[in-house]
């Protein structure tokens, strides 16, 4: 008989711990600090649709806007080169134009245009060159209205690559300018 309670009362507990509970809201999800927060990830508030239609929009995810974080994620802070030239190729050319985009939404942020290249040729030679392929960026966003003191530049020549290797898909990659905008507060 004791046996049987104890088997009914075992049996009660695993069943209670299996139970599911309810789904929590976007409210508590949101104010419960997950990943992310306080690291500059925007969690925007739950609004209804203009009219009154009570149709909700989704709560911003991701970096919040006007960061360095969102412009090198949403936007692009990249574009690569053929080897041994400087000339935009027309991907590059799409990407920069939703840079220029960027910039003219935020015209407090300053960046600085970063003029790379693969590991052939001389240390000299690949520094000049980086420094082509950084103005040629450069050129391309004071073209789209971006205000060219808002822009640096530097080369790195081949001194800073970012695939490790000897090989045509490691030189591709480190064939590029890169945009960094300047980090530490949101561009309004």
């Amino acid at each position: 008989m004791r046996r049987e309670i104890l088997a009914s009362i075992a049996a009660l507990l695993l069943l209670t711990a299996c139970q599911s509970r309810p789904s929590t809201t976007a409210d508590a999800v949101n104010a419960g600090g997950g990943a992310g927060a306080g690291q500059g990830v925007a969690q925007a508030p739950v609004t209804t649709a203009p009219g009154g239609g009570g149709a909700a929009t989704a709560p911003r995810t991701g970096p919040a806007a006007g960061t360095a974080d969102q412009f090198m994620l949403e936007v692009g802070d990249r574009v690569f080169f053929d080897f041994d030239q400087f000339a935009l190729t027309p991907q590059a050319r799409a990407t920069l134009e939703r840079q220029a985009a960027w910039l003219r939404q935020y015209p407090s942020a300053r960046i600085t245009v970063e003029g790379h290249c693969d590991e052939r040729g001389t240390r000299e030679y690949n520094l000049a060159l980086g420094e082509r392929r950084a103005n040629a960026v450069v050129a391309f966003l004071v073209q789209l209205g971006v205000n060219a003191n808002r822009i640096a530049t530097v080369s790195y020549g081949k001194e800073r690559p970012i695939a490790l290797g000897s090989n045509a898909t490691s030189w591709a990659q480190n064939r590029r300018g890169v945009t960094v905008v300047q980090s530490g507060a949101v561009f309004n």
